[in-house]
Formats: structure tokens, C-alpha cells, sequence
């Protein structure tokens, strides 16, 4: 076995765990209040313990749906009604070997006044915390002792609550800004009674939630808890205050699950989010370091570690060097469920590492599903369950061969079709190989190499230099024609754009020998803010000019705001509401609202958006007797929604 530490079983408490990799806790919002959750909400988390991670945990459920919610889509616990939809979850991720286990919640201070729970009523209007103290313009109370004492019996009731649903073990949040927290906080706790000051007395909560759970539910019960080991903001506790809150913990916990950041009631919340959550511009496993010190202090039990893990080769090494003896993975598996089986059945090379780019977040939060920009089979595991060979051979011929070619070709071979994909140019994958060599998209060309590969071995005809005409589509004689041409850059109409010094960014990206030491890139969008801070990692000084007047991310509001988290830490400077008017061999003038202003430069480069290959792509529609126009081709998007059409497009050709 290439990863024996990784694979190698781990009792805790009266349970023993298959291997070290965990399904980290992720909520869901198409559950209701009461914790009756859809059948494709229980096939979200099944295929998680299908594909052989050894807990998956379910998370958001709140303990107190009175003074600690905070939105509508958290699974209220003290709402009994619930009974019956977390057994249906929990047996779904037992019967294929995994422990099934909760994660349980109270917001405290960052609870939402006014959230419905149906059976218990709206929440209460007043916000309690450690301390008395105003938040964003709200008032906080603090928590009374009773009440204190009243939660730590919702953390027990909760907890049995879930054991008699069927859960083998639960995870209590005690990290990222929640209750638990805050009182670990010597920032927000001002407290001098018992539950505050000393270390020992802010730790009290976390300790005796972890006794009370083990009273209610029995001592070989598994509680792990989540900890931020390091708060990782201006005045929040260091990870030598971690430490001492893990070592408090051992012999109470039965798994000290270290994460990192703090998350709620800060003005700059979206950059602890991204240290919680690493974006796709940190370094895999960043996280790691936090859990690994701890470890050195926690000597008797169990040290997770979590946080832009996705390679088996990085979690064999957490565990088999000693830094941390459980490894979690919430996006990880979210985009490839099957990686622990992959990796133990020697298949690691077939993993699809998820490059971080907050898709099945952003889709989570607005639509309601954790859909995966590589993986479209997530979240949709019913709908895309009929991946059976068709009754009926068609011949089929995918035209273009980016993200969307390459599914659809994959997909319909594997229905058993005969499938030929012609590409116009010498590669497959689309005009985004131009950012290859772009390092924070590592991710995502292991991704296409691993699409090329499969490709090849489901036996799909490749036809590179081939320019699809309908006489030549016409000639193949193919049954079905999906048309994937894609879409090209635009070339904005301003004088001096064919100058000698302007370059498109596609070709920045390629030679960015070629761009000189100061640049101005026209364009503010995803593609132009990217490749500001890649050509900034490369020495080069770099001001980006966008007409509208703030940066449009697009549907992808997380990366987004990691983007522009990241060029505010690099010194790249957007300027908005600005408008290149002509370029010449020094620069580019534009308009702003100030007027006329001059942006010396030694490289012009436009970013300005995409246009479908309308055009060609209609020339096909009558060059068989199926024709399915998909992705950039139709309408330029994103990759998640070329890689969802391409593969229910294949799927229906087999019906």
C-alpha cells in the first residue's frame, strides 16, 4: 500500500475508524428547520462514505434555536422533529462503513435575532455573548451564568439526541468566531467570574460541553472538538494559546480538531474567511502548521488537521511525520468523494484536486446546492446516476476540445458510444492552457492532464489540428454533433490597440517574458485581476483600468473577494469608473471622472471579455440528426456550468 499511515485504522473511544481521512463538516441549505433533509441532500453526504472516507460529518446543527442561530438554514436541534430525517442521513453513511457524526453549533454573539424555527417560534430579539459589548451597531448582552450552564445541557441533549438518530460520534464547534470561541477569546471575553481571565477559566465552556456529552451519551462516545488553534487576526490569541487550550482539552476531548481564524463581527471578515477556508492563492495544506505544533504539546489524543487538503501524497505525509493523526477535507471531497478510495486502491493519479475556487460555496449560499466547478456529479448524485451503457451505439462527434469537449466526449464513451472530438488547435483544453504555468492554478491543469488522460483510455478518437466545417462534420456521418467551439477574446475598438506594445491577455499569460516591467491591463474582471497578480508574482508593476465602477466578480462572490484581498496584500491597484480612450507607445490615456489621465506603461494588455463562436457553431445545426450547442459556445460562463452541460448533454444522447 503506497499510504499505510493514512489507511491504517484509529480507535476513539468504543469506535474504530477505518483510516484517518475525514469527511470535514459542511451544512446544507435544502435542509429545513426542523432537520428533514431531500433525498438528494442524503446522496450528497452518502457519496462521501461511498467513496471511502471514514466519518462524514454533517454540520451547522444548532444546540439552542432560541439565542443561538443564525440563519434559516441550520438544522435545530432542540426541534424533535428532526428525528426522523437524521436517521434517514445517518443510516445513508453507515451502511457503506463511515461513521456518520454532527457538528454542533451556538453563533452566540454572531446569532441572528428574529430566525424562525417552526415548534419553537422566532428566535430572541436579544444577542448574548461573554461579555457586554456593541458589535456592528448591535448590542451585546452577556451571557448570564444560568444560561451558560443551560447550553452546556443543550450541547448533552443534543448530543443524544443525534446518538439515538443513528450518529456514532459528534464534532461540538468550538472554533471560527461561534460561542465557544468567543469565550476562548481574551478579545471579546471580559469576563472575571469563573468563565473568564485566565485561560483555564475560558476554556471551561469547551471542557465541560465535552464532560456533560460524555455523561448523556457514555464515556466511549466520540466527542471531537473543533478549535481554532490560532485566530490569525490583529488581537486575536496566538497559537501558543491554542496549544494551551488543546492541552486543557486532552482527557475531555476525544479528538482536538485544530483549524484556524476567528470569522464573525469583524470589519474585514472576508480575509479571516479566506484564512479559515484558503483560497486558491495560499499553499496547499497552509493550514497544517497550526495543528502540527499543537501535536508536539498533545501527547493522548487524536490531532485533526483541516484546510486545502486534496493530495494523498501531502495527507500521507501529515499523518506518517507525526504533525497531525487525522486529516479532514470539507471541498476536498466535495470535489472528488471518491479520493480515499482512490488513493488506497493505488489510483491516486486519477484524484481530482480541487483548485479552491469557492464554487460549491457561492452556489451553496445563493441556490441552495454545494455544486463543484470540476465535479458536476456533486450534488446532483441521483440525477447523474444513469451513467449505464446505452442500449442503442450512436456515433458521435465532439466539436472543440476545452472543458466542455472533454467531458462530453468521456461521458459519452463511457455510455458506450463511439466518439470522436476534433480540436482546431495541437492541445486539448481550451484557451485556458494559456494560464498553465500560472502556479495558484496548479490544481486545475492536473485537472485537464487528468481529462486528456482519461480521454485516451476510454478509447475516444482525437483528431488535434482539425477545423470542423459542415462539409467535414458532413463526412464523418455522425449521428449526434455536440458543438463545444468555445468562445474568443474580444479586441475593444481603440486606437492604438494594434500597437507593438499591446498584447492579449491569453498572450501575457504565455510569454510574460514579453511583458515589460510596468503594465497596465485593460479589463477589471476575473481574467484581468488574476492575471494582475500572477504578472505581479513575477516582479512585474502592475495597475489594472476598468470602466464600471467596482470589480464584477461575476456569480462568484467568495473568489471574488479573495481576489481582491489578494491585490490588496500584493499592492495591485484597480482603478475604476476609468475608460482607455487610445494608447500609444508609452501608455494609455483614459477617462475618469476627474478627467483625462495618463497611465504610463511599457506593455498594454486587454482583458475585456469573451464572445461566443456563435457563427461557427451554427453552422452545424443541420450536419446530423442530433445537434447540442454546450458551454462557452452558447454563452461564455465559467467551467461549472461547461463541465454540468456537457455531461447531461452526453447522458441524454443514450435515452
Amino acid at each position: 500500500m503506497k499510504y499505510p499511515h493514512v489507511f491504517e485504522p484509529i480507535k476513539i473511544g468504543d469506535t474504530l475508524f477505518r483510516n484517518r481521512i475525514f469527511a470535514a463538516p459542511t451544512g446544507h441549505p435544502d435542509a429545513s428547520f426542523e432537520g428533514n433533509f431531500s433525498d438528494d441532500v442524503v446522496a450528497y453526504y452518502e457519496a462521501k462514505a461511498k467513496g471511502g472516507a471514514a466519518a462524514v460529518t454533517l454540520g451547522e446543527a444548532i444546540v439552542d434555536s432560541k439565542y443561538g442561530k443564525r440563519h434559516h438554514f441550520q438544522v435545530s436541534l432542540d426541534c424533535r422533529n428532526g428525528l426522523h430525517g437524521l436517521a434517514k442521513v445517518s443510516d445513508a453513511i453507515r451502511r457503506h462503513g463511515a461513521v456518520p457524526s454532527i457538528e454542533l453549533q451556538h453563533s452566540g454573539m454572531s446569532a441572528n435575532p428574529g430566525v424562525i424555527t417552526p415548534e419553537l417560534g422566532a428566535s430572541s430579539s436579544i444577542i448574548y455573548g461573554p461579555s457586554a459589548m456593541e458589535v456592528n451597531g448591535v448590542q451585546i448582552q452577556e451571557m448570564p451564568e444560568e444560561m451558560i450552564l443551560e447550553i452546556i445541557e443543550k450541547f448533552a441533549n443534543a448530543a443524544a439526541f443525534v446518538q439515538n438518530s443513528g450518529f456514532g460520534m459528534v464534532m461540538v464547534h468550538g472554533g471560527h468566531g461561534w460561542l465557544i470561541n468567543q469565550f476562548l477569546s481574551d478579545r471579546v471575553n471580559k469576563r472575571t467570574d469563573r468563565w473568564g481571565g485566565s485561560i483555564e477559566n475560558r476554556a471551561r465552556l469547551a471542557v465541560e460541553i465535552c464532560d456533560a456529552i460524555h455523561k448523556k451519551c457514555g464515556v466511549g462516545f466520540p466527542v471531537e472538538m473543533r478549535i481554532s488553534a490560532s485566530e490569525v487576526i490583529d488581537g486575536g490569541y496566538t497559537v501558543e494559546e491554542g496549544i494551551a487550550v488543546a492541552k486543557l482539552l486532552e482527557g475531555h476531548a476525544d479528538i482536538i480538531h485544530c483549524s484556524a481564524g476567528y470569522g464573525f463581527g469583524l470589519p474585514d471578515k472576508y480575509r479571516t474567511f479566506s484564512i479559515t477556508h484558503p483560497c486558491m492563492f495560499k499553499e496547499d495544506g497552509v493550514n497544517v502548521k497550526y495543528a502540527a505544533e499543537v501535536k508536539k504539546h498533545v501527547k493522548n489524543t487524536p490531532i485533526a488537521t483541516v484546510g486545502a487538503l486534496s493530495n494523498p501524497d501531502m495527507l500521507e505525509e501529515i499523518i506518517a511525520s507525526g504533525k497531525a493523526d487525522i486529516v479532514e477535507m470539507a471541498r476536498g471531497l466535495i470535489c472528488d468523494p471518491e479520493l480515499p478510495n482512490k488513493a488506497r486502491s493505488g489510483k491516486e493519479d486519477e484524484v481530482v484536486k480541487c483548485m479552491r475556487c469557492f464554487h460549491c460555496f457561492t452556489s451553496g449560499m445563493d441556490r441552495g446546492a454545494f455544486w463543484c466547478a470540476l465535479n458536476p456529479k456533486t450534488n446532483r448524485e441521483r440525477a447523474f446516476a444513469r451513467v449505464a451503457a446505452t442500449a442503442e451505439k450512436k456515433k458521435v462527434l465532439v466539436v472543440g476540445g476545452g472543458i466542455a469537449g472533454m467531458q462530453a466526449a468521456l461521458t459519452a464513451a463511457e455510455g458506450g458510444h463511439e466518439v470522436i472530438l476534433c480540436e482546431k488547435s495541437d492541445h486539448l483544453g481550451g484557451h485556458i492552457r494559456c494560464e498553465e504555468k500560472v502556479p495558484f492554478k496548479k490544481n486545475l491543469f492536473d485537472y485537464i492532464a487528468l481529462r486528456e488522460k482519461q480521454v485516451a483510455d476510454a478509447g475516444v478518437e482525437v483528431r488535434l489540428n482539425t477545423e470542423v466545417t459542415p462539409e467535414y462534420a458532413k463526412s464523418v456521418g455522425a449521428d449526434v454533433i455536440i458543438a463545444a467551439l468555445g468562445a474568443e477574446a474580444i479586441k475593444p475598438n481603440i486606437p492604438g490597440i494594434d500597437g507593438s506594445n499591446v498584447l492579449l491577455a491569453d498572450d501575457a499569460y504565455v510569454n510574460a517574458e514579453k511583458v515589460g516591467e510596468k503594465a497596465v491591463i485593460l479589463g477589471g474582471g476575473l481574467v484581468g485581476m488574476e492575471l494582475a497578480i500572477y504578472l505581479n508574482s513575477l516582479g512585474k508593476k502592475v495597475e489594472v483600468v476598468e470602466m464600471a465602477e467596482r470589480f464584477n466578480p461575476g456569480p462568484n462572490k467568495l473568489h471574488g473577494n479573495a481576489i481582491e484581498i489578494k491585490c490588496k496584500e500584493e499592492g495591485v491597484t484597480a482603478h475604476y469608473s476609468t475608460k482607455a480612450a487610445r494608447i500609444d507607445e508609452g501608455g494609455v490615456w483614459c477617462e475618469t471622472p476627474e478627467g483625462e489621465k495618463y497611465f504610463a506603461a511599457d506593455t498594454v494588455i486587454y482583458a475585456v471579455g469573451q464572445k461566443a463562436r456563435t457563427e461557427e457553431t451554427k453552422a452545424l445545426y443541420n450536419c446530423a440528426g442530433l445537434y447540442y450547442p454546450i458551454g462557452d459556445c452558447v454563452r461564455p460562463r465559467n467551467i461549472a456550468e461547461a463541465n454540468l452541460e456537457a455531461m447531461a448533454v452526453a447522458l441524454d444522447i443514450g435515452r
